[in-house]
Order: structure tokens, then C-alpha cells, then sequence
């Protein structure tokens, strides 16, 4: 098969026992060094495509992408319901109700966000039935007082399916017997693990009609309407306009990003940071690579020499030396994409036994949204992570290449 003969030459020299094998030694180091700072960038941007997967999915899955919200109690939603969902931009809308309060079960206390639902139509919206350890959404039915609570706070207040706990109210109730607090009963019908510690261990559910006996108000009246729409990123743009558009109520919108917002750019602004610096370390691993040729240009001096006076021009013998420079890169890359690939897609599982085996937590949810490693791979993480090592291999074989093609033919045998 026919090759240029730069390309023979080249490949030769890689393949080649040298003589020096210190020279042999930096290049295998380059090359491993390539390698391993491929396989660290896949696998670093992998886990942070993990987290910002699991911010959508999980966390804005459970937060409403947008809410409708009146001054006073709005009574027919379902109308409301019906003209917001005109929009084509609106997947699906549901009813809910807020209230904050203490949970108490047998001397232990837990704050709580109380979130008052329609079961048949939170499902539409949220994503909360997928995650229930015990009981269904279905169980929260008007009048039996039922609540739904995460993992983490059942676990705080010790209660299980069946029990009863008591939620205490902000508001006191003045009686000629003096002031009490807001007391109501209330019965654990479900459990549910999302995964994220602020929605497990703060975050309960309850009947929309419930929620409403509770605070006063008729059966049917509720706080608002959430949105699901179908980009959450046109979420603050689209609800502004729909509240302006509602002309029979004075409305206001909330979106995702005054709750949220900050941790999402936050994620996003962390892996642009961190895969920057993890470039350095592959130019570095790179750039090694001109230590090597330089080595290797210095030591075929005389192979150079010879080649020039059998009629080869510097143009070739340039070109030599960048097939043996980039062959590193191809290599070094090569290898380390397919550990970074095979370490992307077991890094959960791995990290997942590794802390079964030593019994603790990398993650905390108290502290992070979430209590486990995510990783998601993305072709085209792979692709900008070799492309960049490429380049950065084949830009460091120039200056090495160019003094190899400098080299003059009488000063190099001189001594030979």
C-alpha cells in the first residue's frame, strides 16, 4: 500500500526502539499524561451534565415551572384552569395551596412547607408520584385530613404509614379562655424519597379542600394555579404574559428562577469553570509533547542530515516529525476518551459501593440538593474534549517539527 514517505518515516520513528530511552520514557509519560487528563475532563463534565439533568428533572420537577397567584383566594380555578391552557406553550395546569407550620409527633418537631394538591391533577404537573416508598398520591382524599410527607422528615418525626401527627399553624385561634394555637390532626397516607434533602425533609402534601377547611376558606377556593410548560426556560417570559392577559382577577406570576434560578446558573457556571481548568491540565499533557520531539529532533540530528542530502526538502522533513508528534496525541487521546467514557457511565455505581463499604455519605442532602453522584454522558462533551487534545497534540509538534526542517546537513555530520 502506497504512503508518503513522511508519513513512513513517521510512523518508523514512533514504532522505533530509540536508542535513548529517556526520550522513550517522556514521550510515554506524554502520552499517559494526555490520557489521563482526557479521561478526568469526560468524566468531570459528565458529572456535572449529572447534576444539571437532575436539577431539571428532579428538583424542577417537584417546584412548579411558574405559578398564578391572586391577591384574595381565587374560588373557580377550573375556569382559570381552562383560559390559561389556551396557550400553546402550556402543557398542564393544577391547583395548590401553601401553608407553613410545624409537624409534631410525640415531643419531636419539624418545619414544613405544606402543599395543598389535587391529586388528579398534580400528577400532571409534578413528578412526585414516581418517588412514593409507601402509599399512592391517590390516598389524599377531601375530608380524611391525610398527609403525604419525604423520607427525612417521616424519619425526624418517627412516624410511619397509618400514624398521626399534628400540624401546628402560624396563626393563633383568641377564645374566652385566652390564645391557643392552631392545632389539626392529621394522617400519614403516604411516603416519598426524591433524593433532594430540601424537598424530603421539608416538604409535605395534602387535599386542596383540606388545606382550605384549615385556613377558613371555602371548599373550592384555592392560592393559585401552577404551570407546567413545555420549556421551562421561557417559563418567566410566558407567565408574566399570562398573568398580564388575565383581566377578571389581579394576578401575579412566580417562576422557577426566583427559587431555584440561582443554583441552576450556579451548576452551569461551575462546569464552563471547571472544564476550563481541566483544559490546562490536557495543554499541559499536551505541550509535553514538544519536550519529547525536541528531544527526538536532537537525537536523529544525523538521521536529518542524511535524509536532506538524499533529496528530501524541509517541507518533508517537517512533516515527519509532526506524524511522530501527533501519533502521541492520537494515541493518548484515543486511549484516554475510552477510560473517561467507560469511568463516565460506573462513576453512580462505583461511588454508590464505595460508600456502602465505608459506611458514609459524600454527599450530604442537608447540604446539597441532592444525596447521591449523577453522571450523564454527552457525545458532544466527548467530541470537544478530543478535538481540543487533538489540536492542542498536533500545535505542539510545530516549533520542534519547524527546527528539525532548520537543521543543516554539513553542521549535523560534522562530527559523525
Amino acid at each position: 500500500m502506497f504512503r508518503p514517505l513522511f508519513a513512513f518515516i513517521g510512523m518508523r520513528y514512533t514504532r522505533a526502539k530509540r536508542r535513548n530511552h529517556f526520550v522513550s520514557f517522556i514521550s510515554l509519560t506524554s502520552m499517559i499524561g494526555l490520557a489521563l487528563g482526557v479521561l478526568v475532563m469526560i468524566l468531570v463534565l459528565s458529572v456535572m451534565n449529572g447534576f444539571d439533568h437532575e436539577m431539571r428533572t428532579r428538583v424542577l420537577g417537584m417546584v412548579p415551572h411558574a405559578t398564578l397567584e391572586s391577591v384574595t383566594p381565587i374560588h373557580d380555578w377550573r375556569a382559570l384552569a381552562a383560559e390559561v391552557q389556551n396557550d400553546p406553550q402550556v402543557l398542564a395546569v393544577a391547583p395548590f395551596s401553601q401553608m407553613q407550620g410545624l409537624l409534631t409527633h410525640a415531643g419531636k418537631v419539624q418545619k414544613v412547607l405544606i402543599n395543598a394538591v389535587a391529586p388528579e391533577e398534580e400528577v400532571k404537573v409534578s413528578i412526585i408520584a414516581d418517588f412514593f416508598r409507601q402509599g399512592r398520591l391517590s390516598e389524599l382524599r377531601p375530608g380524611e385530613f391525610g398527609i403525604v410527607l419525604g423520607d427525612r422528615a417521616a424519619e425526624k418525626l418517627g412516624v410511619g404509614l397509618g400514624e398521626k401527627i399534628t400540624f401546628v399553624a402560624p396563626e393563633v385561634t383568641v377564645t374566652p379562655a385566652g390564645v391557643f394555637p392552631r392545632l389539626k390532626r392529621f394522617t400519614v397516607v403516604g411516603i416519598f424519597h426524591v433524593g433532594a434533602g430540601e424537598v424530603d425533609g421539608h416538604l409535605a402534601l395534602t387535599h386542596v379542600q383540606d388545606l382550605a377547611r384549615l385556613q377558613r376558606w371555602q371548599a373550592d377556593q384555592v392560592q393559585g394555579l401552577r404551570l407546567k410548560f413545555a420549556d421551562l426556560f421561557q417559563a418567566p417570559r410566558i407567565s408574566w404574559e399570562l398573568a398580564q392577559r388575565l383581566d377578571q382577577g389581579d394576578y401575579y406570576a412566580r417562576d422557577w428562577t426566583r427559587s431555584h434560578g440561582n443554583l441552576y446558573q450556579a451548576i452551569r457556571m461551575e462546569k464552563a469553570m471547571i472544564g476550563l481548568l481541566l483544559l490546562l491540565i490536557v495543554a499541559v499533557a499536551a505541550f509535553n509533547i514538544i519536550s519529547t520531539l525536541v528531544m527526538v529532533v536532537t537525537d536523529k540530528k544525523a538521521d536529518i542530515a542524511i535524509l536532506r542530502t538524499l533529496g528530501a526538502t524541509p517541507r518533508q522533513i517537517m512533516a515527519i516529525f509532526m506524524v511522530q508528534g501527533t501519533v502521541i496525541g492520537v494515541f493518548g487521546t484515543a486511549i484516554g476518551a475510552a477510560l473517561g467514557i467507560w469511568a463516565a457511565l460506573n462513576v453512580s455505581s462505583a461511588i454508590a459501593a464505595l460508600e456502602r463499604l465505608l459506611g458514609i455519605q459524600f454527599l450530604n442532602a442537608d447540604v446539597y440538593f441532592i444525596d447521591y453522584i449523577p453522571s450523564q454522558l454527552m457525545l458532544q462533551d466527548v467530541l470537544l474534549v478530543c478535538g481540543a487534545a487533538l489540536l492542542l497534540s498536533f500545535l505542539a509538534t510545530l516549533y520542534p517539527a519547524w527546527r528539525a526542517a532548520r537543521t543543516q546537513p554539513a553542521e549535523a555530520l560534522r562530527y559523525e
